[in-house]
């Protein structure tokens, strides 16, 4: 069976801590979409490292990683991610395997990226600028270049063809962007890329499983950024749901054993988009600084708001969540009262469901419910038994109104500073 971890909420809710806690249990881990945009957090012997393409169980020595057929690769990023991960993990290479389905980054793609945000103004979407979404159309559009093609003689009059193209495209702008400059890094990433072990990703996976391996498939973003389900447009260009492991590593649905879904204690998001809970005030201020919430991408500040309990009842249906896990409750000791989202006001009629669309034209007003501060801090806490009842009474609603079970709780950064709920 494989199994699934994905985030619920717009990202950054700490999947890396959680696969690299879980990696123990499984021989492989798999990423199933997304591209560079994504950064999962681990913290290593003290030192703080950040994942954006490889799988997150890349410092469990027993552990075989591969990027799926699903994620697109940028290699220049691909290669100082390596770089910097080598000292630290000196047998990387012969436990990294890379789909040859997996889509190109080309530094046109950044380009029209860079171009098209730029060319919308006050209606930005908020992209990372990494060149995902573009290389995602292109994807679908039937233009792509794969890792494959980089082991073809003719790599290079494919590359420079699909090249041409984007340069035709960029015309229709009038921002001026000096793609060239990636060019050099590029070609020369592509070289390094052509010497991993590449392999057919859904013939090497889907072995591995006929001889009994145990497979954990990595999601990147986050479920509200879905392509089809998410805030959209404000979304990534992929499926971020439970969904998207069966494309985005070739296994078939009944292959899927538990979904792990993770959430934050409280709401984050980065750039733009809707986000009902969003707090304006010293509350979402302070949220900010005692989560430390800044982009592992970005670095840019997220926005903070009250846990939204109608996304995240809504998204784990989408995924059919098995085993919840809460991250950063240990944040919420510092607060006093705290509030979840437990419906909505729509154009004044109250709902339980997530709107089709979220804009400003359909008055949404959240529908809080009020609980008291646990007495004493969660921070330190090893055992459930001696989580202070109020946190247990609050853990109770929240499983009663998702549907869904806890197993774990994160109260630190710690790989260990995790509370297992049988």
């Amino acid at each position: 069976m494989i199994d699934v971890l994905l985030g619920l909420q717009w990202g950054d809710e700490g999947k890396g801590k959680i696969v690299d806690y879980l990696a123990d249990k499984y021989d492989i881990i798999a990423r199933f979409q997304g591209g560079p945009n994504a950064g999962h957090t681990l913290y290593v012997n003290g030192t703080k490292v950040v994942l954006h393409t490889i799988p997150s169980g890349v410092f469990q020595p027993h552990c075989l990683n591969l990027i799926g057929n699903g994620v697109v690769i940028d290699p220049v990023t691909l290669q100082a991610e390596l770089h910097k991960i080598l000292p630290l993990c000196p047998d990387l290479l012969s436990r990294l395997f890379v789909s040859q389905r997996a889509h190109l980054i080309l530094p046109t793609h950044r380009a029209l990226d860079a171009a098209s945000e730029a060319a919308k103004g006050s209606d930005k979407i908020g992209s990372t600028l990494k060149g995902i979404g573009p290389a995602y159309m292109d994807k679908t559009g039937r233009n792509g270049l794969r890792v494959g093609d980089i082991l073809s003689p003719n790599f290079t009059e494919k590359y420079n063809k699909l090249k041409q193209k984007h340069l035709q495209m960029l015309k229709q702008y009038d921002q001026v962007v000096e793609w060239e400059q990636w060019e050099a890094p590029f070609l020369e990433a592509i070289e390094q890329l052509g010497k991993l072990q590449i392999v057919n990703g859904e013939y090497w996976l889907n072995n591995h499983l006929k001889n009994g391996k145990k497979v954990l498939a990595e999601g990147a973003q986050g479920s509200m950024l879905d392509i089809d389900f998410g805030t959209y447009p404000f979304v990534t260009s992929s499926n971020t749901i439970a969904g998207g492991v069966c494309s985005g590593l070739g296994v078939a649905p009944g292959m899927v054993g538990d979904v792990y879904g993770i959430t934050k204690a409280y709401c984050t998001r980065v750039g733009s988009g809707p986000f009902p809970t969003e707090l304006f005030d010293e509350t979402g201020d302070a949220l900010r600084k005692a989560g430390a919430e800044f982009g592992a991408t970005t670095g840019r500040p997220r926005r903070c708001g009250w846990i939204d309990l109608v996304a995240l009842r809504y998204t784990v249906m989408l995924s059919g969540v098995t085993k919840l896990i809460i991250t950063k409750a240990d944040i919420l000791d510092e607060f006093n009262p705290i509030k979840a989202a437990v419906a909505y006001t729509v154009n004044g009629v109250e709902t339980n469901e997530f709107p089709y669309d979220v804009n400003d034209d359909i008055g949404l007003v959240p529908v809080y419910k009020t609980f008291e501060a646990w007495d004493t801090p969660i921070s330190g806490t090893t055992n459930f038994d001696e989580l202070p009842q109020t946190f247990k009474d609050y853990c109770s609603f929240v499983e009663d109104y998702l549907g869904t079970k806890i197993a774990f709780i994160s109260n630190g950064t710690g790989r260990n500073e995790l509370i297992a709920i049988s």
